[in-house]
C-alpha cells in the first residue's frame, strides 16, 4: 500500500469510524451470530495474492459486523462499561502510527515520562496517598496477579523468585465469596494454588465480612499457614459492593498481611468527592488496582495499577539480560520491571487526550449523570409490585428480578432466565446476570459512555412488557 493508498482508505475509514459512532444505537446490541457462523464465511486458506482494500472493508461490513455484539450502543447494560470517546479513538490511532515498543525508558523517553505523569494525575484524582507510585498494565487481572505477586515474594522475603516454593511453607490468600475471578486464576498462576484461596463470606450488603476474615487468619496461623494477601474489592461483579477498606486494613496490618484493592470498575467513581467514603482506610492498602477502560472513556486497554512499595514490586519481576542494560537505570521509570510482559504499548497517550479533552469536571460531570440514571432505574422498579430490587444500588449497577405472586424460587429463576435471553435475543437491549442468595439477578449497568435516562427508561419499559407477556 502506497504512501497515497493508505492516506485514502484512512480518510475512508475515519468517516466510516464517525458514521458508526454516530448510528451504532441502530445495530442490534447483541449479535445473533451462532456459533461457528462467522468461521464458515471466511475461507480455509489465506489468498496467494494481494487483495485491494475494498474487498477487506466489505468483508469486513459483511462478515465481520453481523458477529459483533455493540458494547458502545447504549443500549448495552450488561456486564461492565467498556467505554471509548473520540480523543482517546483519536490517540489510539497515533498509537498504532508510532508503533512504538515502550519497554524501557531508552525506546522511548516521552512514553515512560508521560506514563509517570499520568499516574500521578489519576493517583490524585481519585485520592490515592502521594506515596503510591503507579504503572500501566493491559488489565485488572494482570494487576491483581502482580499484587499477589509481590505479596508472595514480601512474605518469603524473595526466596521463591530465587528457590522455588519447595520450602516456602502454605501460603494463603483471601477474598470475599463475591469477589472477582481473576484473584482464583492468579492463585493457579502464581503457584499459591486454589485450595489456598480462603473466600470470606459476606453481610447482607454482599460485602466482606471483616471478622470472619480475622477468624480465618487466626485460624490459619494456628495450622502453621502464612497468610500472603488479602484482596478487598470497591465494587464486587456482581454487585457493585464495596468492602470496608479500614476494618479489613486493620486486621492486616496486625497479622502483617499485604492488602491489595480491586476497584477495576468502580473505582472511577472515586473521582467525585461524594464517594471518596469508599477509599475510607486508604493508609491501610499496599496496592489499588482500577480500569480507566471501562469507565472513563479510556479504548482498552488500560488499567492502572498503584503500589505503596514500588521496590517490591520491581525486586519481584526484574531481570536484567545484557541487551537490556543501559546508561539511564535507576535514574528512571524501566516499566518493563513493573509486571509481567516486556513488551508495553504507548497507553498513556489515550489518557492524557482522554482527561485533557474533557477536564476532570467534564468527567465528573458524566459519571454523576451515570449514577443518577441507576438511582432514577431504582425508584423505576422499586415501584412496580411485581419488580424487587436484590443488592443495594451504590453506584451504576441496578440488581433486580421478576417476581410475580405464586411462584416458588426455582419457578421464578427459570421465568427470570427466560426474560433475560428473550430480551438479549430481541436485539434491543443487553443484560446480563448474577445469582444472589440463589435468586437468578438481573444486572442492568448505566454506565456506557452515551447513554441517557430515555435509554433506560425505554428499556424499563421493554423489559416490563415482556415480563409480563411471558405465560407461565
Amino acid at each position: 500500500m502506497t504512501p497515497d493508498e493508505f492516506r485514502r482508505h484512512a480518510h475512508e475509514l475515519v468517516e466510516w469510524m464517525a458514521g458508526y459512532m454516530e448510528n451504532v444505537e441502530n445495530f442490534p446490541v447483541k449479535s445473533s451470530a451462532v456459533p461457528g457462523e462467522i468461521f464458515k464465511k471466511i475461507p480455509d486458506s489465506p489468498p496467494l495474492h494481494s487483495e485491494p482494500f475494498n474487498s477487506l472493508m466489505r468483508d469486513f461490513d459483511e462478515i465481520i459486523i453481523p458477529g459483533i455484539t455493540h458494547w458502545q450502543n447504549p443500549n448495552f447494560f450488561a456486564y461492565f462499561p467498556a467505554n471509548i470517546s473520540p480523543p482517546s479513538i483519536l490517540a489510539e490511532m497515533l498509537i498504532a502510527t508510532l508503533g512504538a515498543q515502550c519497554m524501557i525508558w531508552e525506546t522511548s523517553p516521552a512514553a515512560a515520562e508521560l506514563e509517570e505523569k499520568m499516574m500521578i494525575w489519576l493517583r490524585d484524582m481519585i485520592g490515592l496517598p502521594s506515596g503510591f507510585e503507579g504503572v500501566i498494565e493491559d488489565s485488572a487481572s494482570t494487576a491483581t496477579l502482580a499484587a499477589i505477586l509481590t505479596a508472595r515474594e514480601r512474605i518469603t522475603n524473595f526466596s521463591i523468585n530465587n528457590e522455588g516454593a519447595e520450602h516456602a511453607g502454605t501460603l494463603k490468600v483471601y477474598c470475599s465469596d463475591q469477589t472477582h475471578s481473576s484473584v482464583e486464576k492468579a492463585v493457579k498462576i502464581c503457584g499459591i494454588g486454589r485450595r489456598n484461596l480462603v473466600k470470606i463470606s459476606v453481610k447482607e450488603d454482599f460485602s466482606m465480612d471483616p471478622e470472619k476474615l480475622k477468624e480465618a487468619i487466626i485460624h490459619d496461623k494456628k495450622c502453621g499457614h502464612i497468610p500472603c494477601c488479602v484482596v478487598a474489592t470497591i465494587g464486587t461483579t456482581g454487585t457493585t459492593a464495596v468492602d470496608p477498606l479500614r476494618a479489613i486494613g486493620e486486621v492486616c496490618r496486625e497479622n502483617d498481611v499485604w492488602l491489595h484493592v480491586d476497584a477495576a470498575m468502580a473505582g472511577t467513581a472515586l473521582i467525585l468527592p461524594e464517594f471518596q467514603w469508599m477509599l475510607d482506610g486508604r493508609e491501610f492498602i499496599d496496592s489499588f488496582v482500577f480500569n480507566p477502560h471501562k469507565w472513563m472513556f479510556t479504548n482498552f486497554d488500560c488499567t492502572a495499577y498503584f503500589v505503596k512499595d514500588a521496590r517490591a514490586l520491581i525486586k519481584t519481576f526484574e531481570v536484567l539480560p545484557e541487551y537490556l542494560k543501559t546508561r539511564t537505570r535507576g535514574k528512571v521509570n524501566d516499566y518493563r520491571d513493573w509486571g509481567v510482559p516486556l513488551g508495553r504499548r504507548f497507553r498513556a497517550l489515550k489518557l492524557w487526550y482522554v482527561i485533557r479533552s474533557y477536564g476532570t469536571e467534564g468527567l465528573r460531570d458524566k459519571v454523576r449523570y451515570h449514577i443518577s440514571i441507576a438511582a432514577q432505574l431504582s425508584e423505576m422498579i422499586s415501584r412496580e409490585t411485581d419488580f424487587e430490587i436484590l443488592a443495594p444500588v451504590i453506584i451504576s449497577l441496578v440488581c433486580f428480578r421478576y417476581n410475580p405472586a405464586g411462584n416458588n424460587e426455582d419457578k421464578t429463576n427459570a421465568l427470570n432466565e427466560k426474560l433475560n435471553h428473550l430480551l438479549n435475543d430481541s436485539g434491543k437491549l443487553y443484560l446480563s446476570h448474577t445469582v444472589l442468595n440463589g435468586k437468578y439477578t438481573l444486572r442492568m449497568v448505566t454506565a456506557q459512555a452515551n447513554v441517557t435516562l430515555e435509554h433506560v427508561e425505554k428499556a424499563w419499559d421493554l423489559i416490563k412488557k415482556t415480563a409480563r407477556s411471558i405465560k407461565p
